[in-house]
Formats: C-alpha cells, sequence, structure tokens
C-alpha cells in the first residue's frame, strides 16, 4: 500500500453505497478499498457500462474517443491515481515534434504564440511577432502591467476579466476560443473563479497576469535544471484508449458489487440513520447502506435527494449544462493538404464558422489511426450553438467536412466517418458558481455519512473529478469512524433541510 494510501484506525465493518460509474464514483469506490480493504462497496450504475462519458472504440482502425481524449499531468491527481493502480505504464505523452495549436485568424492558421497559456503569455517575442493581433492589441495587452488590480468578488465573467486586463482583441482573437475549446461554454456567463482561479490568484498576488507568468515561467525553468529522473508532459492519454483507463480501475475494485442498469430513483434515510436507496427499472430494488456518496450528474440530484434534504435538491437545479456533438473523420495522409505540424486548431467566434475546434489526434498521440492515416476530432455546438447537435448524422458530417476541407486544404471524402453527441453532458460555472458551491457543500455535511463527488464541484477534468471522488470517500469514512456520527440525528438534519 502507498503512502498516500494509509489505511484508517478501527477498521469499520460498514457497506458504502456510490451512485454513478463514472470516472468520480470509480475513483471514489477504488479510494473506500484502498483504505479501508474490510468495507463493503455497493456502486450502482443506471447504463449499461462504466465510466461516464468516457468511452473510447475501435472503429474501422482508428481510436475514437466519446469524451475527453487525455488529462493534464498539473493538477497530479490523475497521473498520482495512475501510478497507485499500476496505470501510469499505459499512459502516452504528446509528439513533442508537434507540441503546438493553431487558432483561425481572418480565415487562415495561425500558431497560438509560444507561451500564451489560456489567457496570458509568459514570453514577450512570440507576443510581438505575431500577426494574429495588431500593433494597437499588442499594446493593449502591454498595457496590463499597468492595470489596477479588482478585489475579486465572485461577480466577474471571464471575458469581463480579460477584456479588463487584455483588452478586447486578445479576448476576441485568442481568449474566447482557447476558452470555448475547454468549457464548450459562453465566457460571457462563465465565471473567472470558477473557471481558472489560478489567474485571479495571480492578479491578487502580482497586480499583473504578464509579470507573475514571466516569474512563474522562470520558476520553472529552475526547476527543471535542478530536477532529476523523467518528467511528464503537460497532457498524457492512455495508450489504448479512456475505456482501458476504465478498466484498470475496475480490475482493482476486488469484492466491490458493481451493479449496472440500475437506475437509481430516490434515497431516503431510515430511523437509525442508515441510507435507503430505491432502484427503478424492470427489476426495482432496495439496498441499505452505511454511508453514501452521490457521484451523479448534477441534473439528477434534484429528484434523487428531494424527500431527504429538499433544499439541497433545489441548489442542482441552478447549474446549467452544455451539449456538444464530436464529428470525427479519418482520412489518407495525402488527402489533406496543410502539414498538420501542430495538435490542433480553434476557432474565435468571430469567425463566423460552425465548429469550435479540432484535434488532430494521431498527430498529438501515438496509436490514434492506421498507418499513413489521419484522425481528425471536431468538436460542434456548446453554449453559443447548441442548436447544431440538434442536426442528424450526415447533416453535421457534411457542415463539419465543409468547414475542415477549408481550413486544412482536405481533397476528397473521409475514408471513416463517427459521431458522438454529450447532450447535456458539461456543467456550466456561471457567474455565482463559487457561492452556489459553498452553499451545496455546506447542506451536504449536514446530511450523515454523505458526500458528494462531481465535475460540478471545483473543475470538470478527469483530475478534478478524481479528486472529488477520493475526498468524497475519505469524508465518509471519517465520518463512519466517529461512533457519535453513525447514529447521529438524522431525522433532526432532515428536517432542518
Amino acid at each position: 500500500m502507498s503512502k498516500n494510501a494509509t489505511a484508517l484506525p478501527n477498521p469499520v465493518d460498514c457497506t458504502i453505497g456510490v451512485i454513478g460509474g463514472g470516472i468520480s464514483g470509480l475513483a471514489a469506490a477504488h479510494r473506500i478499498l484502498e483504505l479501508q480493504p474490510e468495507a463493503k462497496v455497493l456502486l450502482l450504475e443506471a447504463s449499461d457500462r462504466l465510466g461516464g462519458i468516457l468511452h473510447s472504440e475501435r472503429h474501422e482502425g482508428f481510436l475514437i474517443e466519446a469524451g475527453a481524449d487525455n488529462f493534464i499531468t498539473t493538477p497530479p491527481y490523475a497521473v498520482d491515481f495512475c501510478k497507485r493502480i499500476g496505470f501510469d505504464t499505459e499512459l502516452i505523452e504528446t509528439n513533442d515534434s508537434y507540441r503546438r495549436a493553431f487558432v483561425v485568424s481572418k480565415g487562415t492558421l495561425q500558431p497560438i504564440p509560444a507561451g500564451f497559456a489560456v489567457m496570458a503569455p509568459s514570453r514577450i517575442w512570440p507576443i510581438i511577432s505575431t500577426s494574429i493581433l495588431s500593433w494597437r492589441g499588442k499594446l493593449r495587452m502591454a498595457a496590463e502591467l499597468f492595470v489596477r488590480r479588482r478585489e475579486a468578488d465572485g461577480t466577474e465573467s471571464l471575458a469581463a476579466f480579460v477584456r479588463r486586463r487584455l483588452g478586447r482583441e486578445v479576448y476576441e482573437r485568442l481568449v474566447q476560443p482557447l476558452v470555448a475549446g475547454i468549457y464548450t461554454g459562453d465566457p460571457e456567463q462563465l465565471s473567472i473563479g470558477a473557471t481558472v482561479p489560478r489567474f485571479l490568484k495571480m492578479e491578487k498576488e502580482h497586480g499583473s497576469l504578464i509579470r507573475a507568468m514571466m516569474k512563474e515561467q522562470k520558476q520553472q525553468r529552475k526547476a527543471v535544471q535542478k530536477s532529476s529522473g523523467a518528467r511528464y508532459s503537460q497532457f498524457v492519454a492512455p495508450r489504448e484508449g479512456m475505456s482501458a483507463f476504465v478498466q484498470a480501475i475496475v480490475d482493482r475494485l476486488g469484492e466491490a458489487t458493481l451493479s449496472l442498469k440500475s437506475p437509481v430513483e430516490q434515497v431516503a434515510q431510515s430511523t437509525e440513520g442508515r441510507w435507503i436507496i430505491s432502484v427503478g427499472g424492470p427489476q426495482p430494488q432496495t439496498h441499505h447502506v452505511d454511508g453514501l456518496i452521490l457521484a451523479t450528474p448534477a441534473r439528477r440530484n434534484p429528484a434523487l435527494l428531494k424527500k431527504v434534504a429538499s433544499t439541497l435538491a433545489e441548489e442542482f437545479t441552478k447549474i446549467p449544462y452544455g451539449s456538444c456533438a464530436l464529428v470525427s473523420f479519418g482520412f489518407l495522409r495525402e488527402q489533406i493538404g496543410n502539414p498538420l505540424d501542430g495538435f490542433g486548431l480553434v476557432v474565435p467566434s468571430i469567425e463566423n464558422r460552425k465548429i469550435l475546434s479540432c484535434s488532430f489526434s494521431s498527430i498529438k498521440y501515438a496509436n490514434r489511426a492506421p498507418e499513413g492515416h489521419v484522425l481528425l476530432r471536431a468538436f460542434v455546438g456548446g453554449a453559443c450553438q447548441g442548436e447544431l447537435v440538434d442536426l442528424d448524422d450526415q447533416q453535421l458530417q457534411k457542415l463539419v467536412l465543409r468547414e475542415l476541407s477549408d481550413l486544412l486544404l482536405i481533397r476528397g471524402e473521409p475514408r471513416m466517418k463517427h459521431v458522438t453527441r454529450q447532450v447535456r453532458a458539461m456543467p456550466q460555472y456561471y457567474v455565482g458558481h463559487e457561492q452556489l458551491v459553498k452553499r451545496i457543500e455546506a447542506q451536504a455535511d449536514q446530511l450523515p455519512n454523505f458526500a458528494l463527488a462531481s465535475n460540478v464541484l471545483h473543475g470538470i477534468g478527469i483530475p478534478n473529478c478524481i479528486q472529488t471522488g477520493e475526498q468524497a470517500a475519505e469524508k465518509v469514512l471519517a465520518d463512519l469512524t466517529k461512533p457519535s456520527r453513525r447514529k447521529s440525528n438524522a431525522l433532526e438534519v432532515t428536517s432542518s433541510l
């Protein structure tokens, strides 16, 4: 057992229910057994497979991902998790030869300035020399060094923050498309503090994003010089896709009971303080557990919690969700006139195109396409063009092919076509989200032997989901080791909510 898996004192003979078999729920189940092997885990998943939106398949020789195809190595939660389950040897890094991306600028592809991280530069010359920004836009960005800091109050949108500090042109030409590519959201509504708190902290501590980024870059260079041993690239991916990652977790769950096609309709509490889980479907069932972790999409929680915690249930209705479609194409390399010397492209809204971004998947990672072929994956829809997700597969493919043919000089029809829709799959961290999460967590903490694990809490990425799952497991186990908490005033808590 690793130093991160120190067992809790006083083994607990208990059953813990985990509702939801996505990455958050799987991480929670694994952490329970890692910390307390004597515990019994019952994981209930409504669909016929585990992993949630993480799913991959081989289609005509191409590796198709239904959701995320990689994860960031900072924060380190996902990489550390992979090490603990023995999956780190299956992680592959990005192709060093093409470590850059492009943005559509006046109809052509231009490289995103080196060192530009989401919304601020860490290097001067790439910004000075880029043709993406006018001289006026560059001067306005440089003036960021003298913009006064503003006290964060949770009411500023990401778009307003960037325009205030860096100017409108930097926002429209660089930040907006990069953010849309990550969140498929509208930066005019996304909260700066909830989505990229790192930059809010930079303003507070350094008074300038540019100053902070340059200092950070200098520190990173020193750290690399002092570092010994291998380091991961910024992003990594499972060699055989996300489904292999999911299966590796499942293989480590051992004695856990994994119940698929088990849609939970409602949870309740008994007078003894245990949790009662009601499963619907063709064969309704009722389960009694000592602790409960809710790892479902926020949109499902109001129905689950309405009888046990109506106020908490109502809070979850305030979280909006976005939808997108992923259109994957496989081409012969010779069909594409563009050199594809990067990882992909993002598209600003002001370019008036129908795609948000496109990943050059087989350029970025090995083992994604047959020899002599290229796998491209385009994103359509999002908060600003959600209606496009409703197009049928043929319409979506035609639309995306037209866009990519123009941008990448593609000739002819793709050898492989595939469409995946993520309907209401991405929570939107709108202004006020931080305050909403605080209320949700405060109310959830009042429920005995209960915890939440979700991408609606503290980040949408895989590392954040793993972190919330593990923290939920640790909280419930800690609660169950306190005798006074196991039989807490369940009825009193329920009525107060």
